[in-house]
């Protein structure tokens, strides 16, 4: 059975990163974006719009009224999107040893009893990766005011938060659904935490 280690991680905390330097040290695959781009290789979505629906909870659909009431009939498209997405973390689990970021991975592979890791950090150092960082999630932070970056980084965590509670019916961040929490803020020294953490297996 493949070794599973997955990462939760709260935007801007470096986990993304964290996850990348952990795979290289223990030489396991590594799953991020290229779930995104395998899902669109499956269906005829953009990754920009796959990357919107994977990681929102779906919006209820409500009536229109026009006279009488009657349900506006939209292709839902999301349900396919989280379909193919639990498909393919499953198939990725399963070739061989991997890190997985987010996707709530750590939910749909609950079965094959993954490491589940949560990432966080606190206000002001989430600003400053914000800042300092230059791949595409973060490259607007340099544009924007303290006020707006710190509004910014907490709307994301506020949607993946709904987005894991939504589908998976536990808290995100909450200690008691992973098997160690680690504060990027006690050292950002992201490389040296990894080696840390890679010794545990």
């Amino acid at each position: 059975m493949s070794r599973i280690i997955t990462i939760g991680r709260e935007f801007g905390s470096g986990g993304r990163e964290l996850a990348r330097y952990l795979a290289e040290i223990l030489g396991y695959a590594y799953y991020d974006r290229e779930i995104i781009s395998e899902i669109a290789k499956r269906t005829s979505l953009s990754e920009k719009y796959i990357q919107n629906v994977a990681e929102h909870k779906p919006v209820i659909p409500f009536p229109i009224h026009t006279g009488r009431t009657f349900w506006a009939v939209i292709p839902d498209y999301g349900q396919n999107v989280q379909q193919e997405q639990h498909a393919i973390i499953r198939e990725m689990a399963a070739k061989s040893d991997c890190v997985i970021v987010g996707r709530g991975a750590d939910y749909i592979l609950r079965d094959e009893k993954p490491y589940r890791i949560f990432v966080y950090s606190d206000s002001e150092d989430k600003m400053r990766r914000c800042r300092e960082n230059l791949s595409d999630d973060y490259a607007k932070g340099a544009e924007m005011t303290d006020k707006e970056l710190a509004r910014r980084i907490e709307q994301i965590n506020a949607s993946r938060a709904e987005y894991y509670e939504f589908y998976t019916g536990q808290k995100w961040g909450d200690k008691s659904n992973y098997d160690l929490c680690i504060n990027t803020s006690a050292c950002h020294d992201l490389k040296k935490i990894a080696q840390a953490v890679a010794s545990m297996f």
